[in-house]
């Protein structure tokens, strides 16, 4: 999900139904793109201002994710990556860049069955591969790769490398961004995960599985993006 800003003349912009906008703008995107909802809003808005940004990582597509796990372990090592801290291990820190950032929420993302797939991490902003980086450390602690304590040495001593490795990018998605001007518009609800095939325990077939569960992410976009087509 991102935000955009389109400047329209104020004759055209006031004389159609908001809903008429989105389905013009719709029928033009390109296959991969939908508008999710239009607003008009002041000039001088910053876009790419956010208040909060939410990403879901699927950490199951971690090639060493484990059949079994200590899930208490799991939501302590999220809870660790919550609050202010020093990312500079946990991020590929462009030049000039403050590594320093809040993590308002980084929980277990749960199935309505209760089946962890993976981690909902919520920022006012984050680093570069910041998401992908938390992920692979808290799916490390699932699977004896690292330990909670490797990810508090990384966050409390920034001016010490340590690599607890960066995950797939498959299993990554921005699932919402909430600006000053947009609450009304998205529903930033998880998605329903009922039908996520949970990985075998068999390695030839988790090979064939990842290939699955990267699809299987590809279509819960498609199938969230149909929810505007469906409204229009």
């Amino acid at each position: 999900m991102n935000l955009a800003r389109i400047d329209l003349p104020n004759e055209v912009a006031g004389s159609i139904p908001r809903a008429n906008l989105l389905r013009a703008l719709n029928d033009n995107l390109p296959i991969g793109m939908v508008a999710w909802g239009v607003k008009a809003i002041p000039e001088d808005t910053r876009i790419r201002h956010s208040i909060s940004r939410h990403y879901l990582y699927r950490t199951e597509v971690s090639h060493d994710w484990p059949r079994g796990f200590d899930e208490d372990a799991f939501a302590e090592a999220c809870s660790s990556l919550q609050g202010q801290h020093d990312f500079t291990n946990l991020c590929r820190l462009d030049e000039g860049k403050d590594p320093v950032r809040t993590v308002d929420e980084c929980s277990p993302w749960v199935t309505a069955e209760g089946r962890i797939i993976g981690i909902s991490v919520k920022s006012r902003a984050f680093l570069w591969n910041q998401v992908r980086r938390m992920a692979s450390a808290v799916s490390g602690v699932a699977s004896g790769r690292n330990t909670i304590e490797d990810i508090r040495l990384a966050l409390e001593r920034p001016n010490i490398p340590i690599d607890l490795g960066r995950a797939p990018s498959e299993g990554l998605i921005l699932w919402s961004i909430e600006n000053d001007h947009t609450s009304d518009i998205f529903d930033s609800s998880l998605p329903d995960t009922s039908w996520f095939t949970p990985p075998p325990d068999d390695i030839r077939q988790h090979t064939r599985w990842l290939s699955l569960a990267r699809l299987e992410m590809s279509t819960l976009l498609e199938r969230e993006w149909m929810r505007p087509l469906r409204r229009a």
